[in-house]
Parts: C-alpha cells; structure tokens; sequence
C-alpha cells in the first residue's frame, strides 16, 4: 500500500506505497568520480530523500551521492532487474514485510540484501517493526518511519466549503454529496498509477474487516477466512458506493498520481485519501496550504474506526555493493536521530524509533493518537505470503473501475493467489 504499497503502497507507500511513494521520476548526480566517496542511491522518496542527502554528504566532508528518484511502480519493476545483472546502487529503498516485488522477503531470500542484524540501532526497533524489516529473524531493512492511511484535508478548501470532516460513514457519504453540490469534489483519485487504487480500499478495510477481528490474518494463514467471504467484500463495496455517490472526481482511472496531488492541493477538490506522505508533497505544490489528516471513517460508529498504520518503507544495502562501507554509514546515518526526524519531518510522518525528540506535527495529531491507542492494523500487504496477492488486487481495482471485472471475480482471484503461498 504510497505504500506502504505497503501498504501500502497505500503508500505512499507506499506504497506505496506504500506502499510507499512519489510518483514522478527525476535524478540527481553527484560526483562522477569512482572510489571511496561516491555512494550510489535508488530511493522512492521524492520530496524527502534529497534533504537528507545533502545533510548526509554535510556530515561527511568529501562524500557524493549520486542518487535517483523514481515512482513505486516504476521503481519495482526495475529494482529486480538491477539487481540480478549486478547492475543494482549501493543502497536502495526496500519495503516491509512480503507484499510487492521491493519488499524485504522478496529481496531478501535471493540473498540481493546485506544482512544488517550487526547495526546498533536494530536493537531499538519496536517489535512490530522490527517484525517486517526481517527475514529468517536477520534484518535487512533500516526502516525509518510510521506511515498511515487516511483522509487528508485541504484546510482552506474545506472552510471555503464551510464543511467538516466527517466522522462516520452515514456523514462520510453526506459529506461528497454535499461537496458535488458545491462544485468541488471531495476527494482527489489517481487510479491511473495502480499502486493508489489499494489506498481506499485499506482505509475501509481496516475497519469493515479488522474492527471485530483482530486475528482475521492469522485465520487467512491457517485457512480458516477468504477474501471472498469476508468483510473484505462489504469494504470493496463501500469503496464503489463512495465511487458512484461522487465522492471523487470524474475519471479516476485517467488521473495519475501527480494530477491528484495538483488537485488536493490547489482546493480542486477538499482532500485526497493517502498515506501521511502525500502532506509534504501537497505543500510542497501549496507552501501557503494546511493539510490534516484524519481517519477514514466505514461505520456509524467512530469508537470503532481503525486506521492501518505500519512502518514505511526503508533502505537496504545491496549485498554486492561496490562501496559497503559507505552504504553501511549511509543507513546508519538515516536511522540516527538527525537523520529519522529530517525524513519523517520532511515526508508528514512519525520515526520508527523510539527517544528521537522528534515533535509530532499538528497535521498528524489524529494518526499520532490512534497509534498511542493501538487502534491501528499494518498495511493488509504486508503479511501476504507473496508479492501476487497484491499485484492481482491492484490490477483488478483498475479494471473494477472499467467495467472489466467484478468485486466478486476480483476477490476470488486474490484468494487463488493467496493460497498459492510464498
């Protein structure tokens, strides 16, 4: 789920995803001088990871990065490519737990990812974290931040609007009706990137699945619980009520995930359903903008809405890295204190360690307290027992959105995946 993908993308990663994750591409050079100095990079964290490069090469007097930047669709088509013909960066960014192809189960088990058990901040990690940054009890994630999944509100559009943000689903829906009415949507889409058509539907899920059943993934290892006959099928349902009440703008499928941003951002529409990444990147299109997110609510009941929050997506160190040194100095250096708070200040989102000093910002109030409250669920993606589970999900999302298939088909196929295991 921009992420997570993991989810998250959704998110956001992802993203992706979120997943974790920014969408548009773009690269910046260091020195092109080989050696000791140069680190090569491939980060999803447009926006955030250049700030944290400059401090890095600040603290390291002589040191270059040559770095780039990708979307999370682009960036995990091409990762596993780089990595079999050796042709992989010093470091790269690597999502929790099992749910695309970047994750760190993925990448892990060929043996592409240097063991990082070593580090002296492995030992701080929360276990819930440290959790999904593992494979065969050895980490290989730096995983420096919290992301969560929710609705994000443009705070001028709405007082422009002269609205609220809703609190349960009876007022969710009277809320996009009441903003169709004004002539500005409520929520910008952008299922053109298919890594943001998850983000919804976990927001929803969350709820609607784990609200009564904290052990639905345990039930799904076992084979006890299905997609197909569960609550996943009551929030896929609520995804295309939201759809068809006009809570987003026309044509989602022909938005991309920049255009949504643009939207949000500008009051187009009041607010985007993201992970808390998409803040810094809608203030960076809107400096003079407030953006809060707020949980997405799918019953009448607020006491009972969850919000999935789970670790973002980290950085990893290629095990054939031609600079391992400088790599190793590199994720230590994100997951010190001055590194973490400059990520998460600069992405909206909360440090994965604890004792950081780090301020949470008031637009992460609300996701800051539903984690105090433990009333959130990981990103569903992240303890899938393969990465297809989620690619078939995205797919069918999109072609839901077509007319091509059917929640009922789309559910059935995820559970085929699904039992197919690792």
């Amino acid at each position: 789920m921009m992420k997570t993908r993991t989810l998250t993308a959704l998110v956001a990663t992802t993203t992706a995803a979120a997943l974790l994750a920014a969408c548009s591409g773009g690269t910046k050079s260091g020195s092109d001088s080989a050696g000791s100095k140069t680190l090569t990079l491939a980060s999803v964290d447009q926006g955030s990871i250049e700030d944290v490069v400059k401090a890095f090469e600040q603290a390291n007097p002589g040191v270059k990065v040559r770095y780039t930047t990708s979307g999370a669709d682009q960036y995990q088509q091409q990762i596993r490519t780089q990595l079999s013909s050796a042709t992989a960066p010093d470091v790269m960014s690597v999502w929790p737990g099992n749910g695309n192809p970047g994750a760190t189960h993925v990448l892990a088990e060929p043996g592409y990812l240097r063991d990082l058990s070593d580090q002296p901040w492995v030992a701080k990690m929360p276990a819930a974290i440290k959790s999904v940054a593992q494979y065969e009890g050895k980490t290989y994630n730096a995983i420096f931040g919290q992301n969560g999944i929710g609705a994000v509100y443009n705070e001028q559009a709405m007082q422009k609007a002269g609205l609220t943000p809703p609190d349960t689903w009876t007022k969710l829906l009277a809320f996009c009706r009441d903003a169709k009415a004004k002539g500005t949507p409520a929520f910008a889409l952008g299922n053109q990137d298919n890594w943001v058509t998850q983000l919804v539907l976990y927001a929803l899920v969350a709820t609607t699945v784990y609200g009564d059943d904290r052990d639905f993934d345990k039930k799904m290892q076992s084979g006890q619980a299905t997609f197909a006959k569960s609550p996943w099928a009551t929030a896929l349902d609520k995804y295309l009520t939201m759809e068809k009440t006009g809570c987003f703008q026309k044509n989602p499928l022909g938005t991309n995930y920049e255009a949504s941003q643009q939207l949000a951002a500008t009051g187009k529409t009041l607010g985007i359903i993201q992970g808390n990444w998409v803040i810094a990147l809608l203030k960076g299109k809107n400096p003079q903008g407030s953006f809060t997110l707020k949980a997405l609510p799918a019953t009448d009941d607020p006491s009972e809405t969850i919000i999935p929050a789970a670790a973002g997506a980290g950085y990893g160190v290629n095990a054939k890295a031609k600079n391992p040194e400088l790599a190793l100095k590199f994720v230590n250096f994100v997951m010190s204190p001055e590194g973490m708070n400059l990520f998460v200040k600069k992405q909206g989102g909360l440090p994965s360690l604890p004792d950081t000093g780090f301020v949470v910002d008031p637009s992460l109030t609300e996701l800051s307290k539903f984690i105090q409250a433990n009333r959130t669920v990981p990103f569903m993606d992240q303890l899938w027992p393969n990465a297809k589970v989620q690619q078939t999900m995205l797919s069918g999302l999109q072609e839901i959105f077509s007319g091509q298939s059917t929640p009922q088909n789309l559910l059935k196929d995820m559970d085929t995946e699904y039992k197919a295991g690792s």
